[in-house]
């Protein structure tokens, strides 16, 4: 080939390349422009959209033992060294975050150890808003899982069951903990429940958009020992519970796979 086709054949390349990269910088941009955005073409048929269902994580955000859990510090910066970069310290269960089954037993799963399969789960959420802002200890219960597998019909394989409790909302207030001096005081998963959710549905997940997957006045932690040492794993401080459907979502659970990890921060996007 001769020296004037090679040439024009390397830029016919790079313009190529270059409008590739204008195209998918003006999608990102869209994406990024909130946290629900149209969803890309290769996403699963049936769904149109995408919720960012993670909270942003900071060192003052509330913890189940009411002190910060998450700090930065910055090693390198952009006017020195012509680069940024933060060295950052986390307890594993901080923020949106997962609870693997080895949390709560001696011997479980670990969270990088999760099967790939549960962590892109049909979601099921079970809408208690209304009975916990009348009682902020109020308890998804079997009744609660009746009633909607009633109206959307069978909890499906791989699912993931979230309360909705309308806790989100409070994060930022010390409604969020709930704590009056003695116990602690926000919504969670009655044990009973996650019996039957292990009993009688395939389901491989539970969410909850409070600080525990036990209400906030468990001395127990009974639903945390029921559900944990079963192989299944939580997932706590979840966000935009009331922007998605109670049925018909797709999870995308971005779970850490660091080794031995009893859970971790976690990224969770639904498909809608």
């Amino acid at each position: 080939m001769c020296d004037i086709c090679v040439m024009n054949a390397v830029k016919d390349k790079m313009l190529s390349r270059r409008q590739f990269i204008k195209r998918a910088a003006i999608a990102g941009t869209a994406v990024a422009a909130g946290s629900t955005a149209v969803a890309p073409v290769a996403m699963a048929a049936g769904h149109g959209t995408i919720e960012d269902m993670t909270h942003t994580l900071h060192a003052d955000f509330p913890t189940y033992f009411g002190e910060s859990q998450f700090s930065m510090e910055q090693k390198f910066n952009y006017a020195e060294h012509s680069f940024n970069l933060f060295e950052y310290r986390v307890n594993e269960h901080t923020g949106t975050h997962i609870d693997a089954p080895l949390h709560f037993s001696a011997d479980g799963t670990s969270v990088d150890e999760l099967p790939i399969a549960n962590l892109f789960a049909p979601l099921c959420v079970i809408d208690i808003a209304r009975r916990a802002a009348a009682d902020s200890d109020a308890q998804v219960t079997p009744d609660d899982i009746k009633a909607w597998i009633a109206k959307h019909g069978d909890i499906p394989a791989h699912a993931c069951v979230a309360m909705h409790s309308g806790w989100a909302n409070k994060v930022d207030t010390d409604e969020y903990r709930g704590f009056d001096g003695k116990a602690q005081h926000y919504p969670g998963f009655h044990v009973d429940a996650a019996t039957m959710l292990m009993e009688e549905t395939q389901a491989a997940s539970i969410a909850v958009d409070t600080l525990s997957l036990d209400h906030g006045p468990s001395g127990d932690f009974a639903t945390h020992y029921a559900w944990l040492p079963s192989g299944r794993f939580g997932i706590e401080n979840i966000a935009n519970l009331d922007k998605v459907p109670a049925a018909g979502a797709t999870l995308v659970i971005g779970a850490p796979k660091h080794k031995g990890g009893t859970g971790g921060p976690a990224r969770i996007f639904a498909m809608v």
